[in-house]
């Protein structure tokens, strides 16, 4: 029993001099991008979360997949080191919290999230859903649940370069910032938008 604590402790601890990242968002806000440019600052792999899932999943015509959790968790254990970026929406589903130092969620505006859609030929119901999303703030709500408040920061990325959100992202890492306070809802209520993003 003595034993068993004491590794526990010491694990712990360790993992407290570890910083592994998690970046997660919705569709469109521009986690590969960030992520390609923060792995190349802080030198850190990329653990693409969507990729791992789909090695254990089983692949549907409407480019989703059905996740086996248990699997991925499992693979994503296994890859997960102390210098890993792990980027992906499902993120708060196949990472444990105790393998994590914090997690980033990028946000971006509706309205501009639209364009994007459109731009990438988004399915009405694919778009309504991740528009939903956004403005609901389900993937943060999601991250705070699975990883903790103290371990969930959210950035607008809204009209920011790449070299701007990096920066950001530094600062948080650097405890200088607490990130961005985000309320899309608030904003398309004030300008009676209801029901341009949620038509049902």
């Amino acid at each position: 029993m003595f034993i068993h604590i004491s590794i526990t402790e010491i694990f712990n601890r360790a993992l407290l001099n570890i910083l592994v990242l998690v970046l997660t968002g919705n569709p469109g806000v521009g986690k590969h991008t960030v992520s390609r440019k923060l792995a190349e600052i802080l030198g850190y792999e990329i653990v693409d979360v969507n990729k791992e899932a789909v090695k254990v999943g089983t692949a549907k015509q409407n480019d989703s997949i059905d996740v086996d959790v248990e699997k991925t968790k499992k693979m994503l254990k296994e890859k997960i080191s102390e210098k890993s970026l792990i980027v992906g929406h499902l993120a708060p589903f196949v990472v444990s919290k105790e393998l994590i130092s914090m997690a980033i969620v990028l946000r971006k505006n509706p309205y501009d999230l639209i364009q994007i859609y459109e731009k990438r030929n988004y399915s009405d119901s694919k778009k309504n859903d991740n528009l939903g999303s956004e403005i609901l703030g389900v993937i943060a709500y999601d991250s705070i649940e699975k990883f903790g408040e103290e371990k969930t920061f959210q950035i607008n990325t809204t009209s920011l370069t790449v070299e701007e959100i990096t920066k950001k992202i530094e600062g948080i890492i650097n405890g200088t910032s607490k990130g961005d306070a985000v309320d899309w809802l608030a904003d398309i209520t004030k300008k009676n938008d209801l029901r341009k993003f949620f038509p049902d």
